[in-house]
């Protein structure tokens, strides 16, 4: 039976992992004859089948005022209460007329009632969810207690309402074990485990024509070996653990290239990320502003690319972050074949490595032996062959729409008794 889903976050624009994995969601949710809807303060969504609401945007002024006072500090005046709760009034009105005009069946709050980035659209949410009894999947990326800036707050007793709710039309999904585990015992909310995931029954579109001559547009030269860091620079990625890589592999070959622009963090690790290659005399290429959302020109008239161009021109990826919610890049790197060294972050060691890749790993620093390990499989390509060929069997058995089908069928049929 035919349902109309809803989508409800800050934002579904761009390559953040809500974006990309809502995009999923719906892909697998239209193929089985659901249709789907978006409500955000930013969108790149269909507009027929969307409702913008700048209010909605965790960057909006008003927003932004809340939130400066909300976090850092223990102390709330009443004027904070007023904002927020004028803020949370009209977010209701909003979502109601989200509601009637796309007739929806289905809520999916994706990490809006997660990590309050935008605490009025949580308890505007959480009440048109509590009011209209709506069947609602509440989709978690990160939890407010996974992150060190939102530990001092003045708004503690919003958080225990909706960051997340504990309402009986709420099904959960978490994307790692340990998530799933931390929500239970702080909460004593149950929740299903959706890992992110791609579409390895179909393997990734290459269009070589369109990006022929990237390496050449990024100063690479023939016979110049690509390690690509396929992430944002932000100091939880790890990546001076690259820079080490390169440098120890000692040959001018090797060249380390960023594709994604600094983080939410500020700029003082880019910076010291910089120097630290200089002073290992490390070859890094930043090509931000060569990678976008979408193909594109830049300011300059340059070509840009988006990250599943960039991936084919790759030789060998990097991924030493120190914690990741589940790790897309890590996916990517699979999906595309191509070899890669992971830092074994918590949710890896929990959740990904007991499936068996075959993988270069580190334990929190580089040895020789790691070093090694890579000089090896970039020197031999029928062990790379055998490599990814593996990887991307493994990932096909756990991390493909099918699993994310079976899993949505699951909570669907809770609600509605119904096979998707």
């Amino acid at each position: 039976m035919e349902k109309n889903v809803g989508f409800v976050s800050t934002r579904f624009s761009g390559t953040d992992g809500v974006s990309l994995e809502s995009a999923k969601w719906a892909e697998v949710l239209e193929a089985n004859g659901h249709k789907c809807y978006w409500f955000a303060g930013e969108l790149d969504r269909d507009p027929a089948k969307s409702l913008l609401v700048e209010e909605a945007h965790f960057e909006h002024d008003s927003v932004k005022w809340v939130q400066d006072r909300a976090f850092g500090r223990k102390g709330r005046k009443g004027v904070v209460t007023d904002m927020l709760h004028a803020l949370r009034s009209l977010l209701k009105v909003r979502l109601y007329e989200f509601i009637e005009k796309f007739k929806i069946d289905l809520l999916i709050a994706q990490n809006s009632l997660t990590i309050p980035m935008h605490i009025a659209l949580g308890l505007a949410i959480t009440e048109v969810i509590a009011e209209t009894e709506m069947p609602t999947i509440a989709h978690h990326h990160d939890f407010y207690w996974e992150r060190v800036r939102f530990s001092v707050t003045s708004v503690h007793d919003y958080l225990q309402m909706a960051f997340p709710p504990n309402l009986p039309n709420i099904q959960h999904a978490v994307i790692n074990s340990v998530a799933q585990e931390e929500l239970a015992l702080r909460t004593g909310i149950a929740s299903i485990v959706i890992p992110n995931v791609l579409d390895f029954e179909n393997p990734p579109p290459v269009d070589r024509e369109y990006s022929v001559n990237f390496r050449r547009e990024i100063g690479l030269e023939e016979g110049d070996i690509m390690i690509l860091q396929p992430t944002r620079i932000v100091q939880r990625k790890g990546i001076e653990h690259a820079i080490e890589l390169v440098k120890m592999l000692r040959d001018s070959k090797y060249k380390l290239i960023i594709s994604h622009e600094v983080g939410d963090e500020g700029y003082d690790y880019a910076e010291w990320l910089k120097d630290h290659a200089q002073d290992h005399e490390v070859d890094l290429r930043l090509i931000a502003t060569r990678v976008a959302d979408r193909r594109s020109v830049n300011a300059h008239g340059e070509r840009q690319y988006t990250i599943w161009d960039v991936y084919p021109h790759a030789d060998f990826i990097t991924y030493p972050s120190l914690y990741e919610g589940f790790g897309n890049a890590f996916l990517e790197a699979i999906y595309f074949r191509k070899p890669l060294l992971v830092n074994r972050y918590g949710v890896f060691i929990r959740d990904i490595e007991p499936q068996a890749f075959d993988l270069v790993v580190m334990d929190g620093f580089l040895t020789k032996k790691v070093v090694q390990a890579v000089r090896e499989i970039l020197e031999n390509p029928k062990r790379l062959k055998q490599m990814v060929n593996h990887n991307y069997e493994v990932a096909t058995r756990h991390y493909s729409y099918a699993v994310l089908r079976k899993r949505l069928n699951f909570l669907m049929g809770n609600f509605f008794g119904i096979e998707m």
